[in-house]
């Protein structure tokens, strides 16, 4: 029997069950409702609570989430290395970007003072966060060490 994994699209916003054994062989599944890949290298951009919310309650998957602002120099150099930390941790953690400006209700309940933050959730709760910015390396290592901890 085959463990199902619910998974959000990040384009459309679509709810997929996709086996584990599939995501595990490295298989690219796409979303039942726009065709789109539910995984392609690049953090999912949350565009509304609403996204948020879908993305860190209904994922089976870790989910970070990078909070961030256009005007941000380190954000704006971190996200290159949030990229390319996706494109290797993929598809076992989705990674997600929420602008500060755009979201600040979401970014004032979860106390976001400093920016660059990643905050680290599953099973729709906050497990870990980090301030500042980290390359690609460090992303990948910090994620790890609060999954297996």
């Amino acid at each position: 029997m085959s463990i199902e994994l619910k998974i959000v699209c990040p384009s459309c916003g679509a709810v997929n069950r996709a086996p584990q054994k599939r995501l595990e062989s490295g298989a690219a599944p796409v979303c039942g409702r726009c065709k789109a890949n539910l995984f392609d290298g690049h953090p999912a951009a949350i565009g509304s609570e609403s996204d948020f919310e879908k993305h860190i309650s209904r994922n089976d998957i870790p989910v970070v989430v990078d909070f961030w602002a256009e005007w941000c120099g380190p954000c704006r150099m971190m996200a290159p290395q949030f990229e390319a930390a996706a494109r290797n941790m993929e598809p076992h953690v989705r990674f997600a970007k929420l602008d500060t400006e755009a979201l600040q209700g979401v970014s004032a309940r979860y106390g976001i003072r400093g920016i660059p933050t990643m905050i680290l959730f599953q099973g729709g709760r906050e497990v870990a966060r980090q301030s500042g910015a980290l390359n690609a390396s460090q992303i990948e290592a910090w994620i790890s060490s609060q999954l297996t901890s």
